[in-house]
């Protein structure tokens, strides 16, 4: 008799409910249902304990600026002041990241947050070399930088005083309204072209981004943050990222929202899968989904143009850059093609979000005056 492999159980408050182990550890360790109802007590037991409490680990970072230069990204240059995220959405494309730091991707990602304490400083560094080219700078881009976190650290807010003191253009996206905190800085330089933000808003069902996402903010407190980006003269947009199918079929809905909120852009993904995160979404879906956890997964690959040796192996992912973000194939065409219908009958995307780069002075990030 072959053993029965128990779904991970459900954590309140918390996307993944066990540290699963990542693909550097020697050793993997899972709950088997012995025969002997075991396990049925032991999850009986832990009913009523405590939820894993975040901890917060300070880094000295190396460095700040990371580049990239893949096609289908729309920014070369990015800083993220933490890695880990204690929003803990279930579909985090980052969560395999914390497998360098020899932690789990799943409920270690979103306790062990670690924070890169010198973030602002090295910024300012790497902006005062001359060799700099300056091009709209993403904070964000990995893990949310408006994190609870950041309600004590205020690692995001320094790196916002460091770009506005360099005049240099920068993005944000995140899912929490915290950003609201920053509008003394971002308002006006917004109104200089150096600053744009971005909104997550994944669906409008409270029920879905409660299990989707347990400590971003809710759908409707995003929208309400939008609109106070709007009315602060910051050019918002809004990401209705990723699209999983069969989970969040309300695009357009979110869409019109975020349109009458303020917001006058958006982009889309849809769902990937690497590494890690393939079997943290199967399990979530057999926890939280089980009649529909086949389909999601089928379609999930449909997107991304797997054949069927791919499917058999388990693979549910292709990382080409040509077609990671937006898939290939029937299903992605018609994903697009009610994207960019929405988009055309709300107004939005008519016109793009242009930061300045030619205000960037290298000078200023040193703390000297510039005459130019």
């Amino acid at each position: 008799m072959s053993e029965v492999r128990i779904p991970v159980a459900a954590l309140k408050g918390r996307g993944i409910g066990a540290v699963t182990a990542h693909r550097f550890a020697r050793e993997d360790r899972g709950a088997f249902d012995d025969g002997w109802g075991t396990l049925q007590e032991t999850q009986a037991d832990g009913e009523g304990a405590a939820p894993p409490a975040t901890q917060v680990t300070l880094e000295t970072a190396r460095s700040a600026l990371s580049t990239n230069d893949s096609p289908d990204i729309f920014f070369d240059q990015s800083v993220n002041p933490y890695r880990g995220c204690e929003h803990g959405c279930v579909y985090c494309y980052a969560r395999p990241t914390h497998s360098y730091l020899n932690l789990s991707p799943g409920l270690d990602f979103e306790t062990r947050i670690i924070a890169k304490h010198n973030i602002a400083e090295l910024l300012r560094v790497e902006l005062a070399r001359p060799s700099h080219v300056a091009s709209a700078i993403n904070i964000g881009s990995a893990t949310d930088c408006y994190q609870p976190v950041e309600r004590e650290l205020r690692l995001t807010r320094s790196l916002i005083e460091v770009m506005a003191a360099a005049r240099h253009p920068f993005s944000l996206i995140t899912k929490s309204s915290g950003v609201e905190r920053d509008l003394d800085l971002l308002a006006p330089l917004a109104e200089d072209r150096l600053a744009a933000a971005y909104l997550t808003i994944t669906t409008l069902d409270a029920r879905l981004a409660r299990l989707l996402e347990p400590r971003a903010a809710a759908p409707h407190r995003r929208l309400r943050t939008i609109r106070a980006l709007a009315d602060a003269g910051v050019p918002v947009g809004v990401s209705v990222a990723p699209q999983i199918p069969f989970l969040n079929e309300d695009m357009e809905q979110v869409l019109e929202a975020a349109r009458d909120a303020g917001a006058t852009s958006a982009f889309y993904t849809v769902l990937r899968l690497p590494w890690e995160l393939n079997p943290l979404m199967r399990d979530w879906l057999a926890l939280h989904y089980p009649q529909r956890a086949a389909r999601v997964l089928a379609r999930v690959q449909d997107l991304h143009g797997l054949d069927e040796a791919a499917r058999s192996a388990g693979k549910a992912y292709r990382s080409d850059a040509a077609s990671r973000m937006k898939g290939t194939g029937l299903w992605a065409d018609l994903l697009r093609q009610r994207f960019v219908t929405a988009c055309r009958r709300l107004g939005l995307n008519r016109t793009r979000i242009e930061l300045d780069t030619s205000q960037y002075r290298p000078a200023l990030a040193r703390g000297q005056a510039c005459l130019f």
